[in-house]
């Protein structure tokens, strides 16, 4: 989704030569910053307008890495819809839209602008504050974990695909298997090293909300539906568009994530599982979980 823009955006009195930009909302947000929208505005310095804001990542012409913040969602958003469909778009916003211009960038952005030096951090005597930098996810841990989260929904069918539903001992138990982050999911049976992370013992089949169940699984699953009873912060519980008439669902919580298709099974990722994917069946209790959390999840407008 990048598309370098010689138009420019003032930043410092800079031009920017805008690389790429992300949207800051309730409802898409880059995950990676944290587990809600709130987290993820307090990672960036930023209020959390309700309406939230749209992220243009640039270089100035010393090649400076900088961060401007608008309140001109619809722009960025029709910005990013253009250059995902291959389309060139001018991302040139009004002055009178920045809200921030913040030095770094808080994403991996992995190309530059032309005729200009490579991306580094802007002088500190020019910057008001510490520069952004990525989260770390060179290790498993809460931002690798979300990531994790983030490419599963993004690519449902090939995980899918490769869980096998015998693997759910019976139609009215949920069950878990375990799958890699960083590779294709194994439906059940012992867990692969993932690259950079220990070697973790396998959790085998078990019910994923009995007695002999995935204890994390079950904390999970315990502690998403408390956010039916007690709402949690913005952007916690998200709902985007699926196939037929079916949404995909995401929710997080401290050290867990949930990646669901409202019509057929989740994958949870932990924290405390470097590289792990569990599958978790329909049974007979995570269909109303899935429904009760898609009512009260924030949608993109």
């Amino acid at each position: 989704m990048a598309g370098t823009d010689e138009g420019a955006v003032a930043a410092e009195d800079d031009a920017l030569y805008v690389l790429t930009a992300v949207l800051l909302t309730p409802a898409k947000f880059p995950s990676v910053l944290g587990d809600d929208y709130l987290e993820a505005c307090a990672a960036l310095g930023l209020a959390p307008l309700a309406d939230g804001y749209g992220l243009v990542l640039g270089q100035d012409g010393e090649g400076a890495r900088w961060t401007v913040v608008i309140d001109d969602v619809s722009l960025v958003a029709v910005a990013i819809a253009s250059w995902d469909c291959g389309m060139e778009y001018d991302l040139s916003p009004d002055e009178r839209t920045v809200v921030a211009g913040l030095p770094g960038w808080p994403l991996a952005v992995a190309v530059a602008a032309p005729g200009v030096p490579a991306p580094h951090d802007p002088d500190p005597e020019v910057a008001d504050r510490p520069a952004l930098a990525p989260p770390d996810t060179t290790t498993w841990g809460p931002a690798q974990r979300r990531l994790g989260a983030d490419e599963i929904a993004l690519q449902w069918a090939i995980w899918r695909e490769q869980i096998d539903d015998a693997a759910f001992p019976s139609p009215d138990r949920e069950a878990s298997g375990t799958a890699t982050a960083d590779g294709s999911p194994e439906a059940t049976g012992g867990t692969e090293e993932t690259e950079g992370t220990e070697e973790n013992e396998g959790t085998g089949e078990a019910e994923s909300d009995g007695p002999k169940g995935h204890a994390g699984i079950r904390r999970v699953l315990a502690e998403a539906r408390a956010y039916v009873d007690a709402p949690p912060p913005l952007g916690r519980v998200r709902s985007s568009f699926a196939p037929g008439d079916a949404r995909t669902l995401r929710a997080d919580g401290p050290g867990w994530s949930i990646v669901a298709r409202t019509d057929d099974i989740a994958f949870v990722l932990l924290d405390d599982e470097p590289g792990e994917v569990l599958p978790v069946g329909r049974g007979p209790e995570l269909p109303g979980l899935l429904e009760a959390l898609d009512k009260l999840a924030v949608r993109p407008i």
